[in-house]
């Protein structure tokens, strides 16, 4: 009996505790589940809203043709095969100077007179050859008289002959000679005129007033070049060579004169790179107007012959930002998208192509510019 009492004082407390579980009121799952997830959406920074869109008119990108070009550099150089030398034969001094470097002669013009002992020694040998052919001449007739009355024979007249044949030849050398070194037989002088062989620019000048001329041996005295055509010699990259072709068209721009284009053909592509920029020497030759100076650097664009389809849109629609271009859209009633887009190069009546991000017949805000300082305000 002690047993079952013990019993009871132990099992007592649990089940209270059991009937206390069973006899309480039912728990609210809807109070006891923990709180909804809430999702915050970041704003797209890309979509702004305006009170009155009608302050930013619309225009519609057009379609524009475009063709793969290459922009490089070059500078101006005249035409080698247009360019000739002045040089003088005779070997002296310099007693006059008649043209100076930059200055436009003509053909035949004076350009300096040298005073030459080659000259003296010219006309010297030319006055012999005279005297020895007229000699020669007069042998020779009175020898034929002699033969036709038979007091010589015939070898002495034939001999006299070959004496008055090479007589002859001397003279015509002479004479040669002279016009060579640049004597005028009407006026025997120890002085040579040095005319312009041609008509053109005088390019370089290494003579002056009492300087030397040594012939052949020496620097020319000037350089003549006929700039009515030039040559634009470009450095295009070996990766480049690929779109530039020989008989194909060139968009030439001077730096001195960047609004004005000049057309010219591609006339040759240089075999050899240079091993140190792996560039190849283009040259394209252009009709010079007159404004073209040796030396002038330009900017020759290449164009391709793949044409695609682009759209064009105002200028003022393309938005520059962090390095990035944009143009705005409309996204609805008061609202407009930014959209990035990759701009291409700038067309003449004061548009700009678009390479990718829109396409033709969109509509883009006409001023994105003001558009941006609105937004940001």
């Amino acid at each position: 009996m002690r047993r079952s009492a013990l019993s009871k004082t132990v099992l007592s407390p649990a089940l209270a505790v059991l009937l206390a579980g069973c006899g309480g009121s039912k728990a609210d799952p809807k109070a006891e589940a923990p709180p909804p997830v809430t999702v915050e959406r970041e704003q797209d920074a890309n979509l702004v809203t305006v009170e009155h869109p009608e302050r930013f008119p619309l225009v519609m990108a057009v379609e524009y043709i475009s063709t793969s070009q290459l922009v490089t550099t070059g500078a101006i150089s005249p035409d080698v095969s247009r360019t000739v030398p002045v040089i003088s034969l005779a070997a002296g001094r310099v007693v006059g100077v008649y043209a100076r470097l930059g200055d436009t002669v003509t053909k035949g013009q004076l350009l300096l007179r040298v005073q030459s002992a080659d000259i003296s020694a010219a006309f010297s040998d030319y006055r012999k050859a005279l005297a020895d052919e007229q000699l020669a001449r007069t042998q020779l007739e009175r020898s034929r008289l002699l033969y036709d009355k038979g007091a010589i024979s015939l070898n002495d007249l034939q001999v006299t002959q070959d004496s008055a044949e090479k007589a002859k030849v001397d003279v015509e050398n002479t004479t040669e000679r002279l016009r060579v070194l640049g004597g005028n037989l009407e006026h025997p002088a120890a002085v040579v005129d040095i005319r312009a062989p041609a008509s053109g620019v005088i390019t370089d000048q290494q003579v002056t007033n009492a300087g030397g001329v040594a012939g052949l041996s020496s620097p020319n005295p000037f350089t003549i070049a006929d700039l009515s055509n030039v040559w634009i010699l470009c450095d295009v990259y070996e990766n480049d060579l690929a779109n530039v072709h020989v008989g194909e068209m060139a968009e030439i721009r001077l730096n001195a004169y960047p609004d004005k284009v000049f057309s010219g053909r591609i006339s040759n592509v240089a075999p050899v790179l240079d091993p140190a920029l792996r560039t190849a020497k283009v040259r394209v030759e252009v009709h010079n107007p007159g404004l073209m100076r040796i030396g002038m650097f330009v900017t020759a664009t290449f164009h391709g012959q793949k044409k695609d389809l682009r759209a064009a849109v105002p200028a003022s629609a393309i938005l520059h930002l962090h390095d990035r271009d944009w143009v705005y859209v409309t996204a609805g009633v008061k609202r407009f998208r930014r959209v990035e887009v990759v701009a291409g190069r700038i067309l003449p009546d004061k548009t700009q192509e678009v390479i990718s991000g829109i396409k033709p017949g969109q509509q883009v805000v006409a001023n994105a510019l003001v558009l941006q300082n609105t937004v940001e305000q």
